[in-house]
């Protein structure tokens, strides 16, 4: 069974050493979406990038980083997007969120 539907994808871009009350900041959000009901979220950890103040952040043995960049995806309907909106905004300091419109496919029954 195939079915479809319109979502918002919601993409934070944070840091592996960001925190929120000693908890990894990463680990906090995505407690928070599933307490919140979110469809789910799915947390990427970069083996390079940069960031606003362009210092590289990499896996390599020549410039370990402790700091590795940390992606987390959430896609769900615009409705319960806009619910969690306000607690992303009292948890990240620093970090970038993006959002936008995309049709999600469901498979399976």
């Amino acid at each position: 069974m195939k079915r479809e539907s319109s979502a918002i994808l919601l993409r934070i871009f944070i840091g592996e050493s960001d925190k929120h009350k000693g908890k990894p900041l990463y680990m906090h959000i995505v407690e928070m979406l599933k307490e919140e009901g979110i469809a789910g979220a799915t947390v990427f950890r970069g083996i390079t990038g940069f960031g606003k103040q362009s210092y590289i952040h990499t896996t390599s043995i020549l410039r370990l980083s402790t700091d590795l960049p940390i992606l987390i995806e959430v896609a769900d309907t615009e409705e319960n997007i806009a619910k969690i909106r306000p607690k992303l905004d009292e948890i990240i300091t620093q970090g970038l969120v993006t959002e936008e419109k995309v049709k999600i496919v469901f498979y399976g029954s």
